[in-house]
């Protein structure tokens, strides 16, 4: 998968899943679980902040979570 092919949204995160593991809701009420992307620290991210996330084309259930 290249970069261009990634499918970004925007969230708010609503729930811990693992260590660095959340579960992320988008406005239109779809949830899916994001894992933190690498060189963002898991720490610095709280329930209720409002991330981007990339999904992979064939996977909207899983993604990549990137601070906004």
């Amino acid at each position: 998968m290249s970069a261009s092919d990634a499918i970004r949204a925007q969230g708010k995160i609503i729930e811990t899943v693992g260590h660095d593991a959340y579960r992320v809701e988008l406005p239109n009420g779809h949830r899916a679980v994001g894992r933190v992307a690498k060189g963002t620290q898991a720490t610095s991210i709280k329930i209720g902040d409002h991330v981007s996330i990339e999904f992979h084309p064939y996977d909207l259930s899983r993604g990549w979570i990137n601070p906004a």
